[in-house]
């Protein structure tokens, strides 16, 4: 079993990486989120599920412990498959998917791609009482859980390397400036915040 991967970035794409480790180019299916913040040459740390079937071995990976632990317990629903489980995960972040679980609405399951209505009800009978919806334990990261696109983009730039101090700091910053939409979709907020990142990446970044 893969648990997780950390190496240079060969390249990324979409919702996908590919991770040098060891000589060896691992492909994991990944967050949009995450896909766009990967940066070729880099170095990159995931957390990842080896999803194994009788034609392939596919490979999952996340910013996040959260994010993983997420992602496996969606997939043992029934009718959510690793695809369905990375959609959810790329639209909503462990917080939010918890506390629609806790709040029995399946509404916003339904809006993922590939997840009708009987399995975004699944979803939320079968992860009753198996995720606990937590307020934000850091003054810092209070602000920008607000949205599941803040919440996406300060994981995604965390499992990068900044302390969560300056990425939550970046990100409130950026929502200040960026028009309602921006602010809305992980793509663009994530590429602001990078790009408002930039200058003090040497100086900002933990190793």
């Amino acid at each position: 079993m893969i648990s997780s991967l950390r190496g240079r970035v060969l390249g990324a794409a979409g919702s996908s990486v590919v991770i040098e480790v060891g000589g060896v180019g691992f492909h994991v299916n990944t967050t949009p989120a995450l896909a766009l913040a990967s940066r070729e040459g880099e170095e990159l740390a995931v957390q990842t599920s080896l999803v194994v079937r009788e034609d392939a071995l596919t490979l999952f990976g996340f910013a996040s412990r959260a994010e993983l632990e997420v992602f496996e317990l969606l997939i043992g629903v029934t009718g959510v498959g690793p695809k369905s489980a990375l959609g959810v995960l790329s639209s909503l972040s462990p917080e939010q998917v918890a506390a629609a679980v806790q709040a029995d609405d399946d509404a916003v399951f339904r809006k993922v791609s590939g997840i009708g209505p009987k399995t975004a009800k699944l979803i939320t009978v079968s992860l009753a009482g198996k995720l606990v919806a937590t307020a934000p334990a850091t003054a810092p990261q209070a602000s920008v859980v607000t949205g599941g696109a803040a919440e996406n983009v300060l994981a995604a730039l965390t499992g990068l390397g900044w302390s969560e101090r300056i990425a939550a700091e970046a990100v409130d910053e950026t929502i200040a400036a960026a028009s309602d939409a921006d602010a809305a979709s992980v793509p663009a907020l994530l590429r602001l915040t990078l790009a408002r990142l930039g200058p003090a990446q040497q100086s900002g970044r933990t190793r």
